[in-house]
């Protein structure tokens, strides 16, 4: 009986490869029952730990009273309207929060989930996913696609490198994808850059490329797909110090016989840059100095 062996093999190796690709499925549907079944639903605020297919709860949020956030209201208020829009279900855009250095975008999106999950909707929640972890965003779309709540996924600081693929995955998470992403989510992201990558970048490919615009449609394409853009911008000296005495009279700070007006000035000086962040440092350095916790 003549048989052929290279046949043979090749079954074989079918074989062995369907068996290898159910292991992998099951493994996979188990991380993801384990997960789930790990979820603590008494918590509101939680760290995607991809490798681990687990969310962590984080037991503090670090936000501030959303009134204390100063010279961007207007920013304040489109996001806030869309997130209210969020927690009642109705529709809402994702949102890309872009700009300067220390203009308030982290501590925005912070600071209006922690007052509308106190007195809008109880079942809102907030997921932070660094940006090393995007391409198992997918997965934990998955994940939360089970879970009764409403989230907000948000990504601090994305940006993208010449070589990275990463964004592909956000890409077809916000739009395009088949499935796309579950009702009960939205994607905030704040960055530095308002496309996303270095313009540096978006020039080499532009004397490379031969098709340039081609070439740019891809690279800047990612920020097309959130339907909110918020610029944050520098602010000028008075609205420093508004920040400034905002914090002051809210956590109820003073120190005899000093001008805090020049020392504040003194303060963003010596860095160079005028911001809430900064403003928030001087903060910290005074109340440390008058020996008072404020945080």
């Amino acid at each position: 009986m003549y048989i052929n062996n290279g046949v043979m093999n090749n079954k074989i190796l079918i074989k062995i490869e369907k068996s290898l690709n159910r292991i992998a499925d099951n493994l996979d549907k188990k991380s993801l029952s384990l997960s789930l079944n790990d979820f603590d639903s008494s918590h509101s605020a939680f760290i995607w730990e991809a490798k681990e297919k687990f969310l962590r709860p984080a037991y503090k949020i670090n936000s501030i009273p959303l009134y204390l956030l100063k010279g961007i209201e207007e920013q304040s208020k489109i996001l806030y309207n869309n997130t209210l829009n969020f927690c009642k279900r109705l529709p809402a855009n994702n949102a890309l929060l872009w700009g300067a250095r220390g203009g308030g975008k982290s501590s925005l999106v912070k600071s209006i989930f922690t007052e509308l999950q106190d007195k809008v909707n109880k079942d809102l929640s907030i997921i932070e996913i660094n940006r090393e972890d995007l391409d198992t965003l997918p997965q934990l779309l998955v994940l939360l696609n089970q879970i009764q709540k409403q989230f907000i996924i948000f990504c601090d600081d994305l940006s993208f490198n010449k070589n990275d693929t990463k964004f592909k995955s956000l890409k077809s998470v916000l739009e395009g994808g088949i499935e796309g992403k579950p009702n009960n989510v939205i994607f905030y992201a704040t960055s530095n850059r308002r496309h996303l990558m270095a313009s540096e970048m978006i020039e080499n490919e532009r004397s490379g490329a031969i098709s340039p615009t081609d070439t740019i449609n891809e690279t800047i394409s990612l920020s097309d797909r959130f339907g909110l853009w918020l610029g944050f911008h520098n602010i000028d000296q008075n609205t420093y110090l508004e920040i400034v005495s905002g914090y002051l009279k809210h956590y109820k700070l003073e120190m005899k016989n000093t001008d805090i007006k020049k020392k504040s000035l003194e303060w963003s000086s010596q860095r160079g840059s005028r911001s809430g962040r900064v403003a928030w440092q001087f903060v910290i350095d005074l109340a440390g100095k008058c020996e008072k916790r404020i945080v």
